[in-house]
């Protein structure tokens, strides 16, 4: 015959088992109550959990209807609450002998009478900080205390429970940490993975946009991790609360993806990023700092731009790297195209990368001349790549792997190093020009070291800083950060003058002059082609020429080809320029043989003020 000490030892033994094989918690629950009522025959066992917020969830009563445990789940624990609920509150063991006159059952003896339950006893379950977070109990059907073997039951179940709850809170962290972003609490890249190959199976239409927070790097440098950490998670409840049917995904850093259910066309989508949009607007404050957030995306349909994962979402990337490019803070749709510019950009950027690595990155200059005289003023400094075939190839050309942050800040160091040799050796050989040009993307201020760069750069070649003028173009400066005024302020400061490049084929307008810290404007080619022969570009030339006059700033046109088109822009009080009617952009020994012959003579200097740049 089988004592009830190896019953209770096979039991325990059952329940570890369950345990080891990762069964879940209620499942064990369900296993020790049917194994006590065995044990304990003519009673009903419950194992109920305690919620962090002191609430009661039914885990195992497999003797008693589910109306019971209905009935009873989210009560809250206190000292009144039957045998369990009071259990938990006291975190002691709780014994009911006649639940009809008990004053602790008072609010539960409807639920237990028709059942025929007259007794409970009940004993909190504690984790190994002696936490409360869950009971043991036993409901008997007279009115009596426990037993010496029941005793020892609930000892050895209180002592399977707690292995059992603490297994499942294990388990619980591990899968959070698996498959949720620690910071968000959203999804995160593994778990990301899972549901859209889960989507890509079930054929249904769906669509998939990846969001990037913008200038997100430039916040952690500036404000500092713990600003930049809250913004990630302010964005993350935002982009998560846009609508309940989109499943938001952190995939790390700045980037999130939301997957868009029962998405059937384009508008579906576009509608969806609009949504998102919407959402993360809005001021973050911490600590008297405040940040006005945006994101950028980029969206890709399962079907028409991807049947796959792999290629929805390397369609769905391409479309956010072009957003990102023309549309910051906005959306883009994936289409055909795009996939061919990434393609010929992703060999742009390997292209250059490897002339950088090998030497062929060369410096060339053209000529900034007088309009009156001809003479030279001043250079701007371009990058020209020698090709394996030995041909120069202009910044046209590789111009796209620009985008790259990487590639532009490399290229812009080796410019501006073969560009303060260059400059020492004419101011050496006395020739008194007055500025170099120097380009510079948005590349060069996401590193935050600009000003150290060239503070640095032209330091070690002994050049002073009011030779050098920053040519900054207007996607650059409407950005939507104010890192680029500042690094640029600053640099000012040192002497340092700013010019606004390619104006007019941007987003600025001439309001923001009044914004912008430049010193000189640079007038698009695409106006000058036309002025002399069209009124409208005579106008818009004229009123940029007497506004930047009136506020102090030089003007100079970029792209003059013929004579007519400079007497057209000296006519209308425009005094510098530059084009292919004086020089094509030359290497450096060539470029010395034009300053021998061209440049500004001592004896007529142009006025050094800001207005002949």
């Amino acid at each position: 015959m089988v004592t009830d000490s190896a019953l209770l030892l096979r039991l325990q033994t059952e329940v570890l088992e369950a345990v080891a094989r990762g069964e879940t918690l209620a499942a064990i629950a369900d296993l020790l109550c049917r194994g006590a009522e065995a044990l304990s025959v003519g009673t009903s066992c419950s194992i109920l959990a305690i919620d962090p917020q002191g609430h009661i969830r039914p885990l195992a009563a497999p003797s008693l209807p589910p109306l019971f445990s209905n009935a009873i789940n989210g009560a809250p624990i206190g000292p009144s609450a039957g045998s369990c609920g009071t259990a938990a509150y006291r975190n002691e063991p709780v014994m009911v002998t006649d639940i009809d006159t008990d004053p602790l059952w008072e609010n539960y003896r409807a639920l237990t009478q028709p059942l025929g339950l007259r007794a409970c006893w009940s004993s909190p379950i504690c984790d190994k900080h002696g936490k409360v977070v869950g009971t043991f109990a036993f409901y008997y059907r007279t009115c009596r205390g426990p037993s010496v073997m029941e005793r020892d039951i609930v000892q050895t179940c209180l002592h399977l429970c707690a292995l059992a709850f603490d297994h499942d809170r294990t388990r619980q962290r591990n899968h959070r940490l698996a498959y949720f972003d620690a910071l968000t609490g959203l999804a995160n890249r593994g778990n990301f993975v899972e549901m859209l190959a889960q989507a890509v199976e079930r054929q249904a239409p769906f669509g998939l946009l990846l969001i990037d927070i913008d200038h997100l790097k430039i916040v952690n440098d500036t404000v500092g991790h713990v600003f930049g950490d809250l913004m990630i998670s302010t964005i993350a409840e935002r982009i998560a609360g846009a609508h309940p049917e989109l499943v938001a995904c952190r995939l790390g850093g700045d980037e999130f993806a939301v997957l868009v259910p029962d998405c059937h066309g384009e508008s579906c989508l576009t509608d969806a990023a609009n949504l998102i949009i919407e959402a993360v607007r809005g001021p973050i404050h911490s600590e008297g700092q405040t940040i006005d957030p945006h994101v950028t995306l980029g969206g890709a349909l399962f079907g028409p731009d991807g049947v796959d994962g792999a290629s929805l979402r390397q369609n769905a990337d391409f479309a956010l790297y072009h957003a990102k490019e023309i549309r910051r803070g906005g959306y883009v749709r994936f289409t055909p195209d795009l996939r061919t510019s990434m393609l010929e950009r992703a060999r742009m950027v390997r292209d250059v990368d490897l002339a950088l690595s090998e030497g062929r990155i060369l410096t060339h200059y053209q000529p900034l001349v007088r309009l009156d005289t001809a003479e030279i003023v001043g250079l701007e400094a371009l990058a020209r790549m020698r090709m394996p075939d030995g041909r120069i190839a202009s910044a046209g050309e590789f111009y796209a792997a620009f985008a790259d942050p990487r590639i532009a800040w490399q290229l812009t160091g080796q410019i501006m190093r073969q560009a303060a040799r260059d400059l020492r050796q004419w101011l050496d050989d006395g020739i008194d020009f007055q500025h170099l040009g120097i380009n510079v993307t948005s590349g060069d201020f996401l590193r935050g070291d600009l000003e150290q760069r060239i503070v640095e750069i032209f330091g070690e070649a002994n050049v002073p800083l009011h030779h050098i003028v920053l040519e900054v173009n207007e996607a650059v400066f409407m950005d939507g950060t104010d890192q680029v005024p500042k690094v640029v302020s600053a640099l000012r400061e040192r002497g340092v003058l700013v010019a606004l490049d390619d104006f007019g084929t941007g987003f600025a307008s001439l309001t923001h002059l009044l914004s912008f810290p430049v010193d000189v404007i640079k007038i698009d080619k695409s106006f000058v082609d036309r002025v002399g022969t069209d009124k409208a570009s005579d106008a818009i030339v004229g009123c940029i020429v007497d506004v930047a006059l009136k506020l102090d700033m030089a003007i100079i046109a970029e792209g003059i080809e013929t004579a007519e088109q400079s007497n057209a822009l000296a006519g209308l009080g425009c005094r510098l320029g530059q084009g292919f009617l004086y020089s094509r952009p030359c290497s450096a020994q060539d470029t010395s043989q034009l300053l021998a012959k061209f440049a500004q003579k001592r004896d007529k200097p142009a006025p050094r003020d800001r207005r002949s740049a």
